[in-house]
């Protein structure tokens, strides 16, 4: 329950010799009292550096805390005010649905061709970015994605190859489905929007004209324990796909 200070600091009780990062073991107890009503929208939390030393972890490691409970809608901060349980209606999880997903929720059919799959030992770039050693193996899986006979979007992911769905699964069931199936379920992301002149790759493949501007996405999934799941880096044609998002004032 609230203490009598002005903000209300979590009770945490943290396993340093668990696998599961401090950051996570922070975030869990927090989310869970905000999900049950424990806290109440409003309320205020301690901030990053008054929990890293009440609970003896490094700053980053309890920014971090604070920032997968923001990125999952539970927290805004607001300047001049501090860390706060956000309003109630936006208490929920972060939804991570595939492009499979969106476009059956359209009304159309989504169909994938497989343009390559290919096992290789992690290069420095790709290891850092999956969080795992140089040499391991992973798969990079690129794929074109049609809206009933459209193409849409050319998607590149790179997978632990002990993780990556099948060619011919991917070709049935969206990218995260596939993984659900095995247990592996992506729970936030980081997401990088832009965009870019077509290539002359981009062009064969999507059908687009010359000098076209296609919107682009880097993605960064995570699991519950903070795991890195998958990187995508994906091509969309402007004109037939659009990213709705939800902000807040800080």
């Amino acid at each position: 329950m609230p203490s009598r200070k002005s903000y209300y600091e979590p009770e945490v009780h943290l396993d340093r010799t668990s696998p599961i990062p401090l950051y996570h073991q922070i975030a869990e107890p927090i989310e869970k009292a905000i999900l049950s009503g424990v806290l109440a929208p409003g309320t205020r939390l301690e901030d990053e550096l008054t929990m890293a030393k009440r609970l003896r972890v490094s700053r980053p490691t309890a920014r971090r805390a604070l920032q997968i409970l923001g990125d999952h809608g539970l927290l805004v901060r607001r300047r001049g005010v501090g860390t706060q349980v956000a309003p109630a209606r936006v208490h929920r999880p972060a939804e991570l649905p595939s492009l499979f997903e969106d476009i059956i929720a359209e009304g159309k059919t989504p169909k994938t061709q497989i343009l390559s799959y290919t096992q290789t030992p992690a290069s420095p770039e790709v290891a850092k970015r999956l969080e795992i050693d140089t040499g391991t193996s992973v798969t990079t899986i690129k794929r074109l994605r049609f809206a009933d006979d459209t193409p849409l979007a050319l998607m590149t992911n790179v997978i632990r190859t002990e993780w990556a769905p099948s060619a011919q699964r991917l070709e049935e069931v969206g990218f995260y489905t596939s993984l659900a199936a095995h247990g592996i379920v992506p729970t936030m992301a980081r997401q990088t929007i832009g965009a870019r002149l077509a290539t002359t790759e981009d062009l064969g493949a999507l059908g687009e004209d010359s000098d076209t501007a296609l919107l682009t996405m880097q993605r960064t999934a995570f699991d519950e324990a903070g795991t890195v799941v998958e990187h995508g880096d994906h091509v969309f044609r402007a004109g037939q796909y659009s990213l709705n998002l939800t902000v807040f004032a800080r």
